[in-house]
């Protein structure tokens, strides 16, 4: 992509409104623009991470055996009287009524709908398990929406359900997804923890939270050190009850509402950690809390109707994006990791009226675009100073500067981001040497 022609509007202060990094540095990159409170349209270079991230989290959730769909933003109210909370769920659900007078809702969850859908398709203990997935827009009516898309009323979220027949069923499809959440963060180049936490209005009486450690994280985080280091996959995905029990319960960690003293924790003293951490993803079963009054039930081996136990599984995909520039940004700008990076590299030609930098740069352009690396190519006639400060505040992982004094001696610039490392390396070997990177 050329940057000439390519729409990124960058701001060179920092916004007024915004009051932590994340938004800041994204509204001064160009990802977003507010529309209302609590609401942002996703501009180029935003909606390209938010499609990376995107991703990974659908490649993760199919490689675990979850199956995806797609269900309406907008759902009826009957649904949510029947499980009880039309009522209960509060100010945060957006109520409508559409032009027939039918009371609807603009989901913020889909609990309610997902088993809709189950009870009217399966009815035999033989089509289970089954875990369903989709990745849509919810909405909730923050009363006081803040920190950009950290808390905004409206938000990218993939959220997943399962469905089994008993409760040991159940313990290992929330297993499966506790270690399918766990790869996903990791691709990510993200630290997670799993705390174990509150269910709120979902419901249920398991569920962790996973936060990823950042300086400016909204929960205070105390955990054992070892923790980060849980070899999950260790654990068969048949295992029984008890085996997942223990190994979800074998290292502490809790949000500062939880910790009470490091004494009662039974964490030895070297492996006491505190950090600041920023909530990205949440799974939860609550048994037959939905199946029951919806009638999801199905016909058990001995013939009896046996209410299924379910599970819902939340990934905040646009909220992932604010958390990962929490957790990777510096005093110029954001430093993305190159799983989510909008672009790998950031191609930087210092002199576009000199016919060799104009030259040598679309050579590079031309062979990163045929490799298949993403790069972004600074093509304008701003100054060099500019063109650096703008590559560092969009936080490609690499840059390559292309100009006359390198040039005459057949050699460009490579700059890695994360370290700010350089080195000149030939024209000739410029390719091989960021494809290999």
């Amino acid at each position: 992509m050329r940057l000439a022609s390519y729409f990124m509007p960058t701001l060179k202060e920092d916004p007024s409104e915004a009051q932590i990094v994340s938004h800041r540095l994204m509204l001064r990159a160009g990802m977003i623009r507010q529309v209302s409170a609590g609401i942002y349209s996703w501009l180029p270079l935003g909606f390209r991470v938010l499609k990376k991230i995107e991703q990974i989290t659908r490649e993760e959730m199919d490689a675990a055996g979850c199956l995806e769909l797609l269900m309406p933003t907008l759902q009826p109210a009957d649904l949510w009287r029947e499980s009880g909370r039309y009522d209960d769920y509060g100010k945060e659900m957006l109520r409508i009524r559409d032009r027939h007078d039918r009371d609807m809702v603009y989901g913020p969850t889909n609990e309610e709908l997902i088993t809709d859908i189950f009870r009217h398709s399966i009815k035999s203990y033989r089509d289970l398990p089954k875990n369903l997935y989709h990745i849509q827009w919810k909405f909730r009516d923050e009363v006081r929406p803040r920190f950009g898309i950290m808390r905004g009323r409206e938000f990218f979220m993939k959220d997943g359900y399962s469905f089994d027949l008993d409760y040991d069923g159940a313990l290992r499809s929330y297993f499966n997804m506790y270690l399918a959440y766990s790869r996903t963060f990791r691709r990510m180049g993200l630290s997670a923890i799993p705390v174990k936490a509150e269910s709120g209005a979902i419901g249920g009486d398991l569920s962790h939270e996973f936060l990823i450690l950042a300086e400016t994280g909204e929960s205070q985080l105390y955990y054992d050190q070892q923790i980060t280091e849980l070899d999950a996959e260790s654990i068969a995905a048949d295992a029984d009850a008890e085996t997942i029990t223990q190994f979800l319960g074998r290292y502490y960690a809790a949000v500062d509402n939880k910790h009470t003293d490091w004494a009662d924790s039974g964490v030895p003293q070297a492996r006491r950690r505190e950090h600041t951490g920023i909530e990205v993803g949440h799974i939860f079963y609550f048994g037959t809390k939905y199946s029951e009054p919806l009638g999801a039930s199905v016909a058990g081996p001995d013939g009896s109707e046996v209410s299924v136990h379910m599970g819902s599984y939340g990934v905040g995909v646009s909220r992932l994006v604010g958390a990962i520039i929490e957790a990777s940004h510096d005093s110029d700008g954001i430093v993305w990791p190159e799983a989510v990076a909008p672009f790998k590299v950031g191609l930087i030609n210092l002199k576009p009226g000199d016919a060799a930098c104009g030259d040598a740069a679309r050579e590079l352009y031309d062979g990163l675009r045929r490799a298949g690396i993403d790069v972004l190519y600074d093509d304008t006639e701003e100054r060099a100073g500019a063109k650096f400060a703008t590559m560092d505040l969009i936080g490609l992982p690499w840059q390559v500067t292309v100009g006359p004094k390198g040039l005459r001696g057949g050699t460009v610039e490579v700059k890695q981001r994360r370290n700010g490392d350089k080195e000149e390396v030939s024209l000739a070997s410029a390719l091989s040497h960021l494809s290999a990177a």
